[in-house]
C-alpha cells in the first residue's frame, strides 16, 4: 500500500510470542498515523484505570504515513501509552531515523504489552523478529546499551530504542532514548519500558516506502522544500537551533529563573546561543532535514548534541547555573541515565528552593555545581534518600513538605520553560494538556495579546487541533510554517486518493476528544485541569514584574475552553461533539 508499510507487529513479553497483522486500514483516514493511529489501537487495548506500570498496560510505538519517505522533517515517530507520571494517557514524540528503520522493516507499529521473566530487547531484523536475553545490559546507560544492540544485529546503521538505569528502576520520569542525544522524553516511557523488562529494541530495515506516483511526488516534494521549507521563518534551525530562544524569552519576561521566581535571568548571555556557537563543533540532523537543528559542542572535554533550550533553561536558568559545561555535563548525564531534563531541571530547582526557604535541606543551593550534579545519578540510581526523593518528582515533594506554593506542575508533570504569568496562553495550554504541562500541545508564547483570555483560549484549541493532526503526519514542528493544505496536498499525491485540508484538521480534533475519553475514564475530573498556586504569587523581575496568572482568569479561561471544545462545564464532550467526530460508538 502506498505511504503506509502496512503490517502492526504485536509484542507479548509475557508469552514471549510475536505476531503481526495487516494495519486497520479503516482508521487510516480518521486517525492518520503517529500519535492518532497509535492512540486508535491503544485505546482498543488498554483498560484506562489500568495501572501505568502493570503487565496489563500497553506501550505502541507508531510512525507517520511520511516517515520513510523523502517528504522534509518527517521522521518523527510517537510513544502512546498510560503515564506512570500522571496517570494520564500520553503521547511522547522524537526524532532521528528509527521511524523510517522500522517502516523499511515492514512495519509502521510495535504494540508491546506484558513483562518479560528477565531483562530482554527485542530485535527487528526485516521480517525476522525475535526476544532476546538483555542480561549483560543490566544497570548500563542509553550510550554503551546502543552499541551492545547494535552490536547484537551486526550493524552499525541499525537504529535503536533504548533505556538506562532511570527506565530500569521505573522513575516516574524516566525517558527512552534514541541515537544518543534524542529522546521521547515526557511522560514517563523509561518507566514503562523498565516496567516491562525491556531494556530496547533494535531495528534493521533494507525495503522501501510505495508512493502513488514517484515522479509526481518527488516534484511536490521538490517544490514544497524551496517554496515553505527553506524559508526565513525556519532557518532559525539551521543557524543557531533552539537556544536561540534564550534571549528572546528573557526579553519577553518568561524565561523561568530559580525555580521560576524571576521572569529573565540576569546572566543569560553566558549559557545563550551566541555562546554556544563559540564552543560548536559540528550539527547533527534527523532522517529528511534540511536543518540540522542539533549542535555538537565542546568546551574543556565536555561534549554532546546539544543542550537545547529546554534543558538551557531547566537545567540552567532555573538552578542558577549559568556555565555551559556545567550543564553539558548536566545533559549528558540525564541522557545517559535515561532521565527528562525538564522534570529533572524543575525537581533539582524545587530542592534548591526548598533549603534556600528552610523547609528541608537537600545540601542542593542555587548555582552550587558540584552536588547539582551529583545528584542526577542518584535520581536515576535511587541511591541514597535524597534520591529516591527526588525521583518522586515536584508533586509528591510538594505533598511532603507542604510546598505546593513552590512547585511549577500540571497532573504531576512538570512546567516547560515559559512562565505563564507573562503568557497566558500558555499557561492554558498546560492546563488543558491531556499529559499534564505540555509546551508542544500548542504554541502560544508568540500570540498577540498574550493576556487576552478569549483570544488565548482559541489559539490553544486550535493549536491543539492543528499540532495533533501535524504531528500524526510524523512531520516535525521546525517546520513552523507548514499548513494543513499542504499536508493534505502531500498526503493525498503520495496516497493517491485525496484527502482534504478538512479531513485533517477533524483528525486533529477526534484525536484530541478521544484523548479526552480515556482520561475521564481513567478518573480525572475538571478539577485537574489546574494550575498551580505559583502562578497566582508574583512573577519577579523583567517586563512582567508583580504579573499572576489569577484564579479568576484562569477560570473563565477554562469554561471558555471547555465551551469552544463543545464540553460542558465538567469538562466532558457532548454527545453532539461525539456523534460529529464518529465517537459517539466507541
Amino acid at each position: 500500500m502506498n505511504l503506509y508499510a502496512g503490517k502492526i507487529l504485536f509484542v507479548d513479553l509475557t508469552k514471549n510470542t510475536i505476531t503481526s497483522e495487516p494495519i486497520k486500514e479503516e482508521w487510516l483516514k480518521d486517525y492518520i498515523g503517529c500519535w492518532g493511529l497509535g492512540l486508535r489501537y491503544f485505546y482498543d487495548l488498554v483498560d484506562p484505570e489500568v495501572d501505568p506500570l502493570s503487565p496489563e498496560n500497553a506501550v505502541v510505538v507508531m510512525t507517520g504515513p511520511l516517515g520513510g519517505t523523502n517528504t522534509p522533517l518527517s521522521a518523527r515517530f510517537a510513544l502512546i501509552s498510560k503515564s506512570p507520571q500522571t496517570g494520564t494517557v500520553f503521547e511522547s514524540n522524537t526524532g532521528g531515523a528509527f521511524a523510517p528503520e522500522l517502516k523499511f522493516a515492514g512495519y509502521d507499529g510495535i504494540i508491546i504489552t506484558g513483562k518479560a521473566s528477565k531483562l530482554s530487547y527485542i530485535k527487528i531484523d526485516d521480517n525476522k523478529v525475535s526476544i532476546e536475553d538483555a542480561s549483560d545490559m543490566a544497570g548500563d546507560g542509553i550510550f554503551n546499551t546502543e552499541i551492545k544492540l547494535k552490536e547484537a544485529i551486526e550493524s552499525h546503521e541499525a537504529k535503536t530504542l533504548s533505556i538506562g538505569p532511570a527506565g530500569e528502576n521505573c522513575v516516574p520520569y524516566a525517558c527512552i532514548g534514541t541515537e544518543t542525544y534524542r529522546q521521547m522524553g515526557r511522560g514517563g516511557g523509561g518507566a514503562l519500558f523498565g516496567s516491562k523488562n525491556l531494556k530496547g529494541i533494535v531495528c534493521r530495515g533494507t525495503g522501501s516506502i510505495k508512493v502513488s506516483d514517484m515522479k509526481s511526488f518527488l516534484s511536490l516534494i521538490e517544490n514544497y522544500k524551496n517554496t515553505s521549507v527553506l524559508h526565513e521563518d525556519n532557518l532559525w534551525a539551521k543557524t543557531d537551533g533552539t537556544p536561540m530562544l534564550m534571549d528572546v524569552t528573557c526579553e519577553m519576561g518568561i524565561h523561568p529563573t530559580r525555580n521560576f521566581t524571576y521572569g529573565i535571568n540576569e546572566d543569560v548571555e553566558k549559557i545563550n546561543s551566541e555562546t554556544m556557537k563559540k564552543f560548536k563543533i559540528g550539527d547533527r540532523a534527523c532522517a529528511t532535514c534540511l536543518f540540522a537543528c542539533g549542535k555538537y559542542t565542546h568546551v574543556n572535554g565536555s561534549e554532546m548534541e546539544g543542550p537545547e533550550y529546554e534543558t538551557l533553561v531547566l537545567g540552567g536558568s532555573n538552578c542558577g547555573i549559568n556555565d555551559l559545561e556545567t550543564i553539558i555535563i548536566f545533559n549528558r548525564l540525564c541522557d545517559d541515565l535515561g532521565l527528562d531534563t525538564i522534570s529533572c531541571g524543575n525537581v533539582i530547582g524545587l530542592a534548591m528552593d526548598l533549603a534556600e526557604k528552610g523547609r528541608k535541606d537537600f545540601n542542593l543551593k542555587f548555582g552550587e555545581v558540584s552536588e547539582y550534579l551529583k545528584v542526577i545519578t542518584e535520581i536515576a540510581q535511587l541511591s541514597t534518600e535524597r534520591g529516591k526523593i527526588l525521583s518522586e518528582g515536584s508533586r509528591q515533594m510538594a505533598e511532603k513538605y507542604n510546598s505546593h506554593d513552590l512547585t511549577t506542575e500540571v497532573k504531576g508533570m512538570e512546567f516547560p520553560a515559559y512562565d505563564p504569568r507573562g503568557s497566558y496562553g500558555m499557561g492554558i495550554n498546560y492546563a488543558m494538556s491531556e499529559r499534564g504541562a505540555c509546551h508542544m500541545r500548542a504554541f502560544t508564547a508568540f500570540e498577540e495579546e498574550v493576556f487576552d483570555i478569549e483570544k488565548m483560549a482559541q489559539a490553544v484549541v486550535g493549536g491543539q487541533n492543528f499540532n495533533t493532526a501535524k504531528w500524526s503526519t510524523g512531520l516535525c514542528d521546525v517546520w513552523a510554517n507548514s499548513t494543513l493544505e499542504i499536508l493534505a496536498d502531500i498526503m493525498s499525491n503520495g496516497l493517491g486518493e485525496e484527502i482534504k485540508t478538512e479531513d485533517l484538521e477533524i483528525a486533529g480534533e477526534r484525536i484530541w476528544n478521544l484523548t479526552r475519553l480515556f482520561n475521564l475514564k481513567a478518573g480525572l475530573t475538571a478539577d485537574d485541569d489546574s494550575l498551580p498556586r505559583k502562578m497566582t504569587q508574583a512573577i519577579q523581575k523583567g517586563p512582567y514584574d508583580g504579573n499572576v496568572f489569577s484564579d479568576e482568569d484562569f477560570n473563565k479561561a477554562k469554561a471558555m475552553f471547555y465551551e469552544m471544545r463543545g464540553w460542558d462545564e465538567n469538562g466532558i464532550p457532548s454527545k453532539e461533539k461525539l456523534a460529529e467526530l464518529g465517537l459517539d460508538q466507541i
